[in-house]
């Protein structure tokens, strides 16, 4: 069984992590949106993203947000959160944040991208019956190079991938994604 001091330093130690990732992330780009989430999450869940965060800064990994020029964005519809998202996810090994992006969107939606740099960094606060720690979700801006996607995902996570004018309304992180577009479109 797992004591309180010993979810309290894994907390802790993430929470020291992420603060790291945050400030590189933030020297190394500019001209991003900055958002901030909260996440309420069980117990089990806590631990598994604090040692992410530990690990890597990041609770969820990279994500990419590809867009056309008609303002389009690029979605995969994810079976375990039953949403549309942006392509991404964990980060293997040594990866850098924007390697593990352009891995995942080749794996998820197969769609050729030239990268642009962050697009989005959010401060994703997680919490679980009175722990709270936070970590960091970099999403980076790519411009479609081809436009049919195909899904090849070795973890059979995503069903699908589609272009969307109209952002759907079970799309994670919808409002942070419409005025990240709004921005771009401007």
């Amino acid at each position: 069984m797992t004591s309180l001091d010993d979810l309290w330093f894994l907390a802790d130690e993430a929470e020291r992590e992420a603060e790291r990732t945050y400030y590189r992330l933030r020297e190394a780009h500019d001209d991003y949106l900055e958002r901030t989430a909260t996440r309420g999450v069980s117990r089990h869940r806590f631990r598994t993203l604090a040692e992410r965060i530990r690990d890597h800064g990041a609770p969820y990994g990279a994500h990419t947000v590809v867009y056309r020029d008609s303002g389009e964005l690029l979605l995969v519809r994810d079976t375990v959160v039953e949403q549309w998202v942006p392509p991404g996810g964990a980060i293997d090994g040594d990866e850098s944040f924007r390697e593990a992006a352009e891995r995942e969107l080749g794996e998820e939606a197969g769609v050729e991208a030239e990268f642009e740099g962050l697009g989005l960094l959010t401060r994703v606060r997680i919490r679980a019956d009175g722990y709270e720690t936070w970590g960091v979700l970099p999403v980076f801006a790519a411009r479609a190079v081809t436009h049919e996607p195909d899904v090849s995902d070795p973890d059979g996570e995503i069903a699908e991938a589609r272009w969307f004018d109209e952002i759907p309304e079970n799309t994670r992180d919808r409002e942070d994604l419409v005025a990240w577009r709004d921005r771009i479109l401007d």
